[in-house]
């Protein structure tokens, strides 16, 4: 489990940094679904699953829709049309699938290959004890 943790961990570095060095917005989005997605693994991999599907849910679903809405509003007519074609030519995509496929294959070596369900020797954290944390210590 350690190796799932720095392998998500380095996807979300790379496509992070690809995020912040891309000029083309919708470019930035894909690899910021990427980036969300691999952060939502390390918490899988650290053993809070709750955490995980919280990031998911949250950033990678509803704030992208919404980021992607806002790109798609933001259309200037036919000139960005066209530009936009030239941009998402099939070669395009070829980086944010090859980082989405590295995460499905980790995924799906954590989920099968251990079977005990403990991750890197910690337990696991529950959603009761998220929504109890705040009103404990803190």
């Amino acid at each position: 489990m350690e190796f799932a943790f720095y392998f998500a961990s380095g996807i979300a570095v790379v496509s992070t940094l690809r995020v912040i060095t891309n000029t083309n917005p919708v470019h930035a989005l894909l690899y910021l679904i990427i980036s969300l997605i691999a952060v939502a693994m390390t918490f899988f991999s650290l053993g809070a699953p709750f955490a995980g599907v919280l990031e998911v849910i949250a950033y990678a679903g509803a704030i992208m829709v919404l980021f992607v809405f806002v790109v798609m509003m933001l259309n200037l007519g036919p000139a960005s049309v066209a530009q936009e074609r030239v941009w998402l030519k099939p070669g395009i995509w070829l980086g944010p699938v090859i980082l989405a496929a590295l995460l499905l294959g980790e995924l799906l070596y954590v989920m099968f290959a251990h079977q005990s369900g403990r991750a890197m020797g910690h337990t696991h954290v529950s959603a009761k004890a998220v929504g109890l944390s705040p009103f404990g210590p803190y």
